[in-house]
């Protein structure tokens, strides 16, 4: 088996969307705030044995997929194929586990 890391990143599909919530000021500072937000309220996860940080990547992997699902436009034919093929490569929780870490970063430095 081959792997197809990309930039540092699972693959490119991983790699494109941090890539744009990264450079897109609003969106990084939203998925900050729902980082640190999750860091302050564990939920359901943590009776699972999870550490706080765990629980929150968990947590906000659920929402950045989500949040995008719901955004994706009404396509149909091949490009709904090819968009739908795209997304589920997508490793939401390796984006969520490093807004995770900045926001545990920027708790210590504060």
């Amino acid at each position: 088996m081959t792997t197809k890391t990309y930039n540092g990143w699972t693959n490119y599909e991983t790699w494109a969307v941090a890539l744009w919530l990264d450079n897109d000021e609003q969106s990084q500072g939203y998925w900050q705030a729902m980082a640190a937000e999750a860091l302050k309220n564990p939920g359901s996860y943590y009776h699972k044995g999870f550490t706080a940080e765990e629980m929150a990547a968990i947590a906000l992997a659920d929402s950045l997929k989500a949040d995008h699902e719901e955004a994706l436009p009404e396509l149909s034919g091949f490009a709904s194929d090819l968009l739908n093929a795209a997304m589920s490569e997508v490793n939401w929780h390796e984006i969520a586990k490093e807004f995770v870490a900045q926001a545990v970063e920027e708790a210590a430095g504060a």
